[in-house]
C-alpha cells in the first residue's frame, strides 16, 4: 500500500490542490452573475474529487513515460515504477481506473464543459515529452494545469469571455514561476542527462525570471479586478496575497534545494488566498 500511495503522490498532496485551485477560481468567477451557491459548492466538491483522480492518473502516466529518465535522477530513482516495485502494466490499469472515475465526474457538467474537459487530454498526454524537446515544459504545464479555470467558468453555464481568459493567462505565468522553483530540485541531474527546463535555461538569472513571471501573473489579476469593479478592500487583500509570491522570490536560493521545495509548497496557500478573494467578490455580488 505504501508503494501505491507513493506512486500517486498521496504523501505529497500539494499537486492535487495546485490542480484544484484553478478549478475553484473558474467556478467562483463563473458564479458571479448567477450566485447559485448550492450548485457552486456541489461543483466545487466534484472538482476537488476530480483533481485527485486526474493528478493521480497523471503521476502514474508520467512515471511510466519517464522511467528511463527517473532512474538517473537521485530524487526520483526510488519511485515505485522506476525501481520495479510496481509494474508498468499495473500502472496502466490504475490510469484507466482513475481516468474512468474522472469521466464520471466530468459528465456531471454541461455539454460544453464535457467537450472542453475532454480536450485537455491532448495536453496531458504530451506533457511528459516536453522536457525532451524544449526548455519550456513548465509553460506547457501551465497551459495544462490551469485548464480548470475555463472548465469551471463553462460549468456554471457561461459562454467564453475575456475575464476567465485573463485569469487563465495569469495562472499560466504563476505556474511557470512555481514549477521553475520545483525544477531546481533536480537541476544538476537534469543537466547531466540532457533534460530541459526553465530552471536550467534561466538558472543564472532565476530570481529575475521568477520576478517577471509572478509580476505578469499578479498584474493580469489586477486587471481582472479592475474589470470586475471591486472594492478597495479586495485590492488590499490581493496585495497581502502577493506577499506569498514575494517571499518565494526573496528567499529563493538555487543551492538550497530542500528550502526551495518548501517555497514551492507555499503556492498552495497562494491558490487558496486567490480563491478566498474571488469567493468574497462572489458573496458580495
Amino acid at each position: 500500500m505504501k508503494n501505491y500511495i507513493k506512486l500517486i503522490r498521496l504523501d505529497k498532496p500539494t499537486g492535487i490542490f495546485l490542480l484544484f485551485w484553478p478549478c475553484s477560481w473558474g467556478l467562483a468567477l463563473g458564479n458571479l452573475s448567477s450566485s447559485s451557491n448550492e450548485i457552486f459548492y456541489y461543483y466545487l466538491l466534484l472538482f476537488l474529487i476530480g483533481s485527485f483522480f486526474m493528478r493521480s492518473a497523471g503521476c502514474v502516466y508520467n512515471d511510466i513515460i519517464d522511467k528511463k529518465i527517473d532512474i538517473k535522477i537521485a530524487r526520483t530513482k526510488t519511485r515505485p515504477i522506476t525501481s520495479g516495485l510496481i509494474s508498468a502494466s499495473k500502472g496502466w490499469f490504475l490510469i484507466v481506473l482513475f481516468v474512468a472515475l474522472s469521466l464520471i465526474i466530468l459528465v456531471q457538467f454541461n455539454f460544453k464543459s464535457i467537450i472542453f474537459g475532454l480536450s485537455s487530454s491532448f495536453f496531458v498526454i504530451l506533457y511528459p515529452f516536453m522536457k525532451r524537446i524544449t526548455y519550456w515544459p513548465q509553460l506547457f504545464l501551465g497551459v495544462t494545469f490551469n485548464w480548470g479555470i475555463i472548465l469551471g467558468w463553462l460549468s456554471m453555464g457561461n459562454e467564453f469571455a475575456l475575464i476567465p481568459v485573463l485569469l487563465y493567462i495569469s495562472a499560466i505565468f504563476w505556474t511557470l514561476g512555481y514549477d521553475t522553483i520545483y525544477g531546481m530540485q533536480d537541476i544538476q541531474d537534469d543537466i547531466k542527462i540532457g533534460v530541459k527546463s526553465t530552471s536550467i535555461k534561466f538558472h543564472k538569472n532565476i530570481k529575475l525570471f521568477l520576478s517577471t513571471c509572478y509580476l505578469i501573473s499578479f498584474g493580469l489579476f489586477i486587471v481582472l479586478l479592475i474589470l470586475l469593479n471591486v472594492s478597495l478592500t479586495t485590492y488590499f487583500l490581493t496585495f497581502l496575497s502577493s506577499l506569498i509570491l514575494i517571499i518565494q522570490i526573496s528567499l529563493f536560493d538555487s543551492k538550497e534545494y530542500k528550502k526551495n521545495a518548501k517555497l514551492f509548497a507555499l503556492n498552495n496557500y497562494y491558490g487558496l488566498s486567490i480563491f478566498l478573494i474571488l469567493l468574497i467578490i462572489m458573496q458580495n455580488g
